[in-house]
């Protein structure tokens, strides 16, 4: 039988004290919290002076309120959050398409692969050009610029050149924008990024947030992954409620 695992006092007391001062209406004083959590003053002042210093807590006239560093935790794990909300999904549809599976979100006019759920005998494309500046030539990159609106989709076409990856690479802007435009869906890349490899992806959306959820395979494959795209579409929209309840 494991044994107990060995826990460090002095942290679970700050982070008790953050817990006590983040669900506090009104700043709390020293006082408040030592009553509260049942510690001696002078050990509530020591951690407290601490937890300022590194500008998790910050010190007013009246008590004290959650500090920067706080914040700043909760707009960095943005994206960790959804990650870990729709792993799940990505593995579900991994193992039931037999395929390695993507999350791409839009975020700062960028196009980011933020998740990939793969194993040894369904490995990942081997992501041979920046997936940021190629969204013209993968499936989830065209997949979420046809969710975006035309000034949009100039923005980022404006930034990036239509690379010529494969001869099935499209890349003349009109074709590009005429299909983008009539996308409805699930998205394709057939050995557009890379040959011998095909992709398809369908659409996440949420509030404030645009994505799309992909599953790749052998160019082979792509008659039976387009035949019945129910799964990728299901999985897609598991993920939009699962960040539209981090939301």
């Amino acid at each position: 039988m494991a044994g107990a695992p060995t826990l460090i006092g002095s942290v679970q007391r700050a982070l008790h004290l953050l817990d006590a001062v983040g669900a506090s209406e009104r700043p709390a004083t020293a006082k408040f919290l030592a009553r509260a959590l049942d510690l001696p003053l002078p050990t509530t002042y020591h951690l407290l002076r601490t937890l300022v210093h590194e500008g998790y807590l910050r010190k007013l006239d009246d008590g004290y309120v959650l500090g920067n560093r706080v914040d700043a935790l909760g707009q960095r794990n943005t994206v960790q959050a959804v990650v870990s909300r729709a792993r799940p999904a990505l593995q579900s549809l991994r193992d039931e398409l037999r395929g390695a599976t993507y999350l791409s979100l839009y975020q700062d006019g960028e196009i980011k692969l933020i998740d990939v759920a793969d194993g040894p005998s369904m490995p990942s494309v081997d992501l041979w050009v920046g997936v940021h500046e190629v969204g013209h030539a993968t499936a989830f990159g065209k997949c979420i610029l046809s969710c975006l609106d035309k000034p949009g989709r100039d923005d980022y076409l404006s930034r990036y050149k239509l690379a010529d990856l494969t001869p099935h690479t499209v890349t003349d802007p009109r074709v590009l924008e005429q299909r983008l435009r009539l996308t409805r869906g699930v998205v394709a890349d057939r050995e557009e990024y890379l040959l011998g490899t095909a992709c398809v992806a369908a659409p996440v959306r949420a509030p404030g947030l645009i994505g799309a959820v992909a599953i790749s395979a052998p160019v082979r494959r792509y008659p039976a992954l387009m035949a019945d795209p129910g799964a990728l579409s299901r999985a897609a929209n598991r993920v939009a409620r699962a960040v539209a309840l981090r939301a």
